[in-house]
């Protein structure tokens, strides 16, 4: 193989390391973004029992419960800066995602208050889809039952391997047969919808054994599986053993994700992006991404990201601890929220740039009608390279969408990052030469396999 199939997961775009300091930003500025119903919240709580060996979010260990209730002391004063802001444009939110990090880290007393301070400082749809993550080690019924009194319409798990020998490469502090405890325990706590993830590509992986850990997860019925390719990013702490000689072998992996993708559908799970596969009788619920981006979502806490209209913010990207820790103490030291300090403003083309890709890499795929709307353009025309992957059988047209085919979706990976712009491939790579590190060099001409 002369190409990286595995070049970068393009779950949002621009890319953090693409933001920069902003000057003269304000929330005030984006108000009609904010107006009315229709938008996101997303809480990010950080903090894990552990840091896992993948893992390059924005998230610490080792942080006690006084130090969560500060954090929380902190989330709640930029609730309360922002309470004006939100009455005045009559802001209804219709989700609320609390990510992390591990959110069932809190305790049920830390957890409740996050859930109560949200509905006291911000108008909640009566019927708003609220999602949050949760790990084995951290699901028990309590807090369960708990989420279930605040609303929590659906739960993400991250399992990633029913084998012990796998979890103890990825450094996952679980163990399998607690993931089978946690996820039964889930799925029989009565939420609307249940998604489990795993990772293929884990060095000592099999085929067989990648699809084993599918398959024992299918008998669960969760509602979704999504399987993630393993990346080993800067400051992941699997990074010293590549530079240790550790080998991560792309062609078992695609071959893992080729056996996994087949069996689901010979089971009649349908597949909507390169990473989620859903149950035949599961109910069509969120696209994959929550249209993040394209409506208004706003953050709350350390690390994660606002999207109104064409500003991106975010607190400066962090991996590793020192530097996590750092951000935190500085977000905890804020005394003005209103003011946007850090994050990247979209030009109308960087605008359709974004429109194309959270669209093109998860069905129904890019809605041609509505991006003629959006920029009054044609997108094939603005973007050529969409000709060419229709050429070469990546994508097809289905009604009044392009959407990528069989063959498009598994090398979507691979075919997202070729829609990278010079000017925000730039940035990336000044904050890489910055930090000592540096992303494999995107691909722009498709290299046969």
């Amino acid at each position: 193989m002369n190409m990286k199939r595995y070049t970068q997961y393009m779950y949002s775009y621009p890319h953090k390391t693409a933001y920069g300091p902003l000057e003269g930003v304000t929330l005030n500025q984006y108000l009609p973004d904010l107006a009315g119903p229709g938008h996101g919240l997303y809480l990010h709580l950080p903090f894990c029992e552990t840091k896992c060996g993948y893992c390059n979010l924005f998230s610490v260990t080792g942080q006690g419960e006084t130090a969560i209730d500060r954090y929380l002391d902190t989330v709640e004063r930029q609730l309360r800066q922002y309470e004006p802001l939100f009455a005045s444009a009559k802001s209804l939110f219709t989700s609320l995602t609390i990510g992390g990090g591990t959110p069932l880290l809190l305790t049920e007393m830390q957890l409740e208050r996050c859930f109560a301070m949200i509905r006291r400082y911000t108008q909640l749809a009566r019927d708003a889809e609220i999602i949050i993550e949760t790990a084995p080690n951290q699901t028990a019924k309590p807090k369960l039952a708990l989420l279930k009194d605040a609303g929590v319409t659906r739960v993400s798990m991250g399992i990633q391997s029913f084998f012990d020998e796998e979890l103890k490469v990825l450094k996952r502090s679980h163990r399998a047969e607690k993931a089978r405890e946690s996820l039964n325990l889930l799925m029989n706590s009565g939420f609307s919808r249940v998604n489990a993830d795993f990772i293929y590509g884990v060095p000592g992986q099999s085929v067989s054994s990648f699809l084993s850990s599918v398959k024992e997860a299918v008998s669960f019925g969760p509602d979704e599986l999504f399987l993630y390719p393993l990346y080993v990013k800067h400051g992941a702490a699997l990074e010293q053993e590549l530079n240790r000689g550790l080998v991560l072998d792309e062609d078992l992996a695609f071959r893992q994700y080729e056996a996994a993708a087949e069996w689901l559908a010979s089971h009649g799970y349908r597949q909507d992006s390169m990473r989620r596969f859903v149950r035949p009788e599961s109910p069509g619920g969120s696209r994959e991404f929550s249209d993040c981006g394209f409506g208004s979502t706003l953050s709350l806490g350390c690390g994660g990201r606002s999207y109104l209209g064409n500003l991106h913010s975010c607190t400066p990207y962090a991996v590793t601890r020192e530097s996590c820790l750092e951000q935190l103490v500085q977000y905890e030291e804020t005394t003005d929220f209103c003011t946007v300090t850090h994050g990247i403003l979209l030009s109308e083309e960087e605008q359709k740039r974004r429109f194309v890709i959270r669209h093109l890499l998860i069905l129904p795929g890019l809605p041609l009608a509505a991006y003629r709307e959006a920029f009054h353009g044609d997108a094939a025309a603005d973007f050529p390279i969409l000709h060419e992957w229709m050429e070469q059988g990546f994508l097809e047209e289905q009604g009044d969408c392009l959407a990528l085919t069989e063959k498009g979706m598994g090398l979507s990976d691979y075919l997202g990052p070729m829609l990278i712009s010079k000017e925000v491939q730039d940035k990336m790579t000044q904050w890489e030469a910055l930090h000592g590190t540096k992303h494999d060099p995107i691909q722009r001409e498709f290299k046969e396999l």
